[in-house]
């Protein structure tokens, strides 16, 4: 298995990256605020560890918008060493009392906030994000889409992505411009995603799951503890190596707000799957 996916067929990113969502609240999106410099320890441990791959969002704010973690990521890392990725997604508006589906006239603002935030010229990946935890089967995002392959043309975004999408809007999109990434829920105990996992691996497009550890609660799985036990590791080591194993383009992006969660997840590296654990997974 190797440890190196090229993004686009250009950027070469290690497979096992790191997740921005936790690092601004103490429960993802929206919740009460964390320690500003645990957060950017945690991002400077990741680089040292080996990560080259950040995941984030605009959205990604604590519940009183005091913690962002664009912010957070520029003031621990900028200015950014030569092969960072760090990719974001564009789509959910923040209103007052809550999210809503920005429209293609939102992308260019929704663009420009992540570059200023991040303290880019030019955005390594934007993944348009649709829906909330399900893709919206039969809505079209191609007006979108295109709002943000113009933003490409432009110069002001490298590589485009999806994120909560079904296979139709990954063709719809795909004869607009060219999709190197989707991000959709995937993981050890969420398989139902298959059929877009196989039309990423046949195109050879990165199929980076949100939820990897199905969000810190869904990885309660006999089958996991038995190989855990066997290579004396944690659930979660072994889910994030399920997850590596299961296609040459499946990504990993764990996100925590601890340095020693990341140095535990990151040390899934050293974890190999056997046939036989494989075959106990399945």
């Amino acid at each position: 298995m190797t440890s190196e996916f090229r993004l686009g067929g250009d950027l070469p990113i290690n497979r096992l990256g790191f997740g921005a969502m936790r690092l601004p609240s103490q429960s993802g999106m929206g919740g009460k605020p964390r320690d500003l410099e645990t957060g950017r320890a945690v991002l400077r441990r990741a680089l040292e560890l080996g990560v080259n791959h950040i995941d984030t969002a605009d959205f990604y704010r604590s519940g009183d918008h005091s913690a962002h973690a664009n912010t957070l990521i520029r003031e621990a890392l900028h200015p950014y060493p030569d092969g960072l990725v760090i990719a974001t997604k564009v789509g959910p508006l923040i209103r007052p009392d809550g999210y809503s589906a920005g429209a293609p006239s939102d992308m260019r603002a929704l663009v420009e906030e992540n570059l200023t935030g991040l303290g880019m010229e030019r955005l390594d990946l934007v993944y348009l994000r649709v829906g909330h935890m399900e893709p919206p089967h039969g809505e079209s995002i191609a007006a979108r889409f295109e709002a943000l392959a113009e933003l490409r043309e432009e110069g002001l975004i490298r590589h485009l992505g999806l994120s909560n999408v079904d296979t139709g809007h990954l063709n719809e999109a795909r004869a607009i411009a060219p999709v190197t990434a989707v991000q959709n829920q995937y993981h050890a105990a969420h398989r139902a995603d298959v059929e877009m996992l196989a039309a990423c691996e046949e195109a050879g497009i990165a199929f980076a799951p949100f939820f990897p550890l199905g969000g810190g609660r869904e990885l309660d799985d006999d089958r996991l503890a038995k190989v855990a036990a066997r290579h004396r590791a944690s659930v979660a080591q072994i889910g994030l190596a399920w997850l590596l194993a299961s296609s040459p383009v499946t990504l990993a992006i764990p996100g925590t707000g601890l340095v020693r969660h990341l140095e535990e997840n990151m040390a899934t590296e050293s974890v190999v799957l056997s046939d036989e654990d494989l075959a106990d997974l399945a």
